[in-house]
């Protein structure tokens, strides 16, 4: 009997190599505590930027009216035009000035946003400075390109956080094609001031570098009506890419809509990635986009009530635990909470899931000065969230790290 494999078999036990860059990336340790969560039962998930709030009826209607009248069919690369259009005026009535729908591109997420303009920028041998702690994949996007990531911590005081833009600058080097700043911050809710945009983006004309702006929290700020954002001061043909969703803002985040506003002159670059990419939206899930941006007004305003008591809450019941430090966020929807002693985020999160039921997101997952952290989305209803605190209190009060 011939026991020697048979040259297919020897075949299918050598598996293909893919590329170095993407076995190197690690698995969202964020998902690695959220699937142990779903799987038990019972838990309150704090883990996701996600609110528990469905979609409102007026974007479900118009996606059904949409499905009714039988637009089932491939759209522009683009974006259909009426939503192109309802995105340029929604975006200039925001800045005061004219954002031409020429400029706006949809995509089928922000995340998938974000993932087009690294595809533009960067390639093997450049680099792209990201600013951490940070929702990871902004992170990865620079790597699956083979890219070199280049962090830059954001300083934690008192009163919150802080880039230093001197450091930021000195990082950057003839090979940095890109500069990632994602504003309001996840996980931290930092945000960058209108002075310190004009300061980036002079050097970036200067030295022919792209902004990328993750500015999906924008209209989630609560010291001002939004947060700055570089729409207000940049020209339009400036290196500028500006990254937005409908997720947050709208509670549409399994509808995967975003947007992105770039210089008229890349759009076309854009769209042919858009074709390689996923060539096109469900018209229908634009139609509810427009109606969003048409009719959710009052929605956002009431949604962002809810999320400034839950801030307020949060820190009410938490900042006073004995080695616990946080800040109240000046934006965004998240508690960055530092824990004394805390030197593995994710076993003590996967700890709390299991004695309190209550589901975070692990602070090392978001990069360098995350770790000693945990992250809490407070989106939720109040009634929810509240109950979550008392069980979560339970655990910082013992020691939990």
């Amino acid at each position: 009997m011939n026991d020697r494999p048979t040259q297919t078999e020897t075949a299918l036990s050598v598996p293909a190599p893919i590329r170095a860059s993407l076995d190197a990336i690690e698995s969202s340790l964020i998902r690695e505590v959220s699937d142990i969560g779903m799987a038990m039962g019972g838990v309150t998930p704090l883990w996701f930027g996600e609110s528990d709030i469905t979609s409102p009826d007026f974007v479900r209607d118009a996606a059904k009216a949409s499905l009714d009248e039988g637009e089932t069919f491939y759209s522009s690369n683009a974006g259909i035009a009426p939503l192109r259009a309802a995105l340029a005026r929604y975006e200039s009535g925001l800045r005061g000035r004219q954002i031409d729908e020429e400029r706006v591109v949809i995509t089928i997420s922000g995340m998938a946003a974000i993932m087009l303009a690294m595809e533009t920028f960067v390639g093997a041998g450049d680099n792209a400075i990201v600013h951490t702690p940070i929702w990871p994949n902004c992170i990865q996007t620079v790597r699956i390109m083979g890219a070199e990531a280049r962090l830059i911590e954001l300083e934690r005081g008192p009163d919150g956080w802080t880039l230093d833009l001197d450091a930021l600058f000195a990082m950057a080097d003839e090979r940095t094609r890109a500069i990632f700043v994602n504003s309001p911050s996840n996980p931290t809710g930092w945000t960058m001031s209108g002075e310190d945009q004009a300061r980036l983006l002079e050097f970036a004309r200067a030295r022919g570098i792209w902004i990328i702006a993750d500015e999906v929290y924008t209209r989630i700020s609560y010291e001002a009506p939004r947060a700055p954002s570089f729409l207000d001061i940049a020209q339009p043909e400036d290196p500028l890419v500006v990254v937005n969703s409908f997720s947050k803002n709208w509670c549409m985040t399994g509808w995967r809509l975003g947007w992105m506003v770039a210089p008229a002159s890349l759009v076309p670059t854009i769209t042919k990635l858009v074709e390689f990419n996923y060539s096109c939206i469900p018209v229908f899930v634009q139609r509810a986009g427009i109606a969003a941006i048409e009719q959710g007004e009052d929605f956002v305003a009431e949604t962002l009530a809810l999320y400034r008591r839950n801030r307020d809450l949060v820190y009410q019941r938490l900042a006073g635990i004995d080695g616990v430090h946080m800040a109240n966020p000046p934006g965004a929807f998240y508690a960055f909470i530092a824990v004394d002693g805390m030197t593995d985020s994710l076993a003590a999160a996967k700890r709390i899931l299991t004695d309190q039921k209550v589901g975070l997101a692990p602070g090392s997952a978001f990069g360098p000065g995350g770790e000693g952290h945990l992250r809490l989305c407070f989106a939720l209803q109040s009634d929810k969230l509240s109950g979550a605190l008392d069980r979560l209190a339970k655990s910082l009060e013992a020691g939990v790290v």
